[in-house]
């Protein structure tokens, strides 16, 4: 279980752009707004440590989750509405 009060937000474009590059280690939630599937797609570059990243649906089930080494690129197997980023 995900403990979504334990989660810095990414509202603005520049942050979800920027989520956790060049930054120190902090566990992020994205939310997309609707369902999406190319949109839910994350990349570690400039992130130099592995994180774990979880893709969850509307009702906030887990729908994928993998760690994620530093300078990869990780698609969820479906569409996501949200997605938690923890710093290992």
């Amino acid at each position: 279980m995900i403990d979504f009060n334990n989660l810095e937000k990414c509202d603005s474009v520049f942050s979800k752009f920027r989520g956790l590059m060049f930054s120190k280690r902090r566990n992020l939630l994205f939310d997309l707004k609707k369902e999406k599937w190319f949109g839910a797609v994350i990349h570690t570059f400039f992130v130099f440590f592995s994180i774990k990243v979880y893709w969850l649906n509307s009702e906030k089930e887990i729908i994928d989750y993998r760690t994620v080494r530093p300078f990869q690129v990780a698609v969820p197997k479906s569409r996501a509405r949200y997605i938690v980023e923890i710093s290992k």
